[in-house]
């Protein structure tokens, strides 16, 4: 169970990574202001969800890993 965890966890973030690169955002010169722009604004930035909950699977995998 706890390799489908980390597993998961590599699949999120990759994806995470591939969405920050690709997708374009509404207004800024380069994609990271895009993307900054879009997380003050609207409240999201293309891949950053994705991203962090893969970090967050993977620290708690570790942890019932470790308290297991």
């Amino acid at each position: 169970m706890l390799f489908i965890l980390f597993i998961f966890g590599i699949v999120l973030v990759v994806w995470g990574i591939y969405r920050m690169r690709r997708d374009d955002g509404l207004f800024g010169k380069n994609r990271k202001n895009k993307n900054i722009f879009n997380l003050l604004l609207m409240g999201e930035a293309s891949g950053l969800g994705q991203f962090l909950s893969g970090i967050l699977c993977i620290i708690i995998g570790v942890i019932a890993f470790i308290v297991r």
